[in-house]
């Protein structure tokens, strides 16, 4: 697949990160994941993100890495693109960039690196030295101390034909529209923002209607159901669901920070496609939020 094969993949449809599988010393399980992908599959996302953000990315050893991406690549192949996290100090994710390529990913998702600040110059080098160590496509998120002015993108996408898209984690409303209006049709542009349904039919006006999904892997019929009345228009589905799921759901995962994960991988403990415990420095949810989020989860209805 070539990078504007990519970049037509993410303009459209639902986008997801199913979770990392660990057993219950801590391993990753790639029995499990293999299966959990072989659920997720068929309800329709554009496109799966393998080690991502919800996939514990930076929890991940350099050997799991590859055996995450493998187990995804060889489990979805003809059923449902993959594209692979990497991110971390530049070597790092050129290593991770370059391992997914090699083992059929579709693409990689550029994280934030690690911890230090950078000025402009810096970030626009980092991105820049990924996107020319791979011929695929790549998709930087800004976010945290990855945050890219639309000067600063201009500049990459001279320099990077590779660079296909833009997920935005920042939320700043005034610098996506200058972002969008400087780069038009040049990237796909991917909500990015948890959790993101709360903010599609904000971000679907700003030009960007394609988001990632995290619910999708517990509730993958809701998530589909919730992406169609965005598409559509639909703010009566858009409202129940807000309201009788979303911000209730919200509440919980506010409680604690790293909890964005944590309760992705409760809810899909609930639904009997459990994934294991999150790795430390996360933690799970305590008992009484696991009922609480299963209450949530059974006024739903069957997925």
């Amino acid at each position: 697949m070539n990078p504007q094969d990519l970049k037509s993949i993410v303009s459209s449809g639902l986008l997801s990160f199913p979770v990392t599988d660990f057993d219950a010393q801590g391993e990753f399980n790639a029995k499990g994941y293999a299966a959990r992908l072989e659920w997720l599959a068929p309800y329709g996302a554009s496109a799966l993100f393998a080690a991502g953000g919800t996939g514990e990315y930076f929890s991940l050893s350099g050997p799991e890495y590859g055996a995450v991406v493998k187990t995804a690549v060889d489990t979805c192949r003809g059923k449902v693109p993959i594209i692979a996290g990497a991110g971390g100090p530049t070597r790092t994710a050129i290593a991770h960039a370059q391992e997914a390529e090699r083992l059929g990913a579709h693409g990689v998702l550029l994280l934030p690196h690690y911890l230090t600040e950078a000025g402009q110059e810096g970030l626009i080098a980092h991105v820049e030295q990924v996107c020319k160590s791979v011929k695929f496509g790549v998709i930087v998120y800004n976010r945290n101390v990855c945050k890219l002015t639309p000067e600063s993108l201009a500049i990459l996408a001279d320099r990077c034909p590779n660079l296909i898209g833009f997920k935005d984690g920042v939320g700043d409303i005034e610098m996506m529209m200058s972002i969008y209006l400087k780069m038009g049709e040049r990237f796909s542009y991917l909500g990015g923002l948890p959790t993101a349904e709360v903010y599609a039919a904000a971000y679907k006006a700003l030009g960007t209607p394609v988001y990632s999904s995290a619910v999708f892997n517990f509730i993958p019929k809701t998530a589909m159901d919730f992406y169609e009345a965005v598409r559509t228009d639909d703010h009566a589905t858009q409202h129940r669901l807000l309201k009788s799921f979303f911000m209730p759901y919200l509440d919980i995962r506010n409680r604690c920070q790293g909890y964005a994960v944590s309760i992705v991988k409760a809810g899909a403990q609930l639904v009997g496609h459990g994934a294991g415990p999150v790795r430390a420095p996360l933690t799970d949810l305590k008992p009484a939020e696991m009922e609480q989020l299963d209450q949530l989860i059974r006024s739903l209805g069957p997925q």
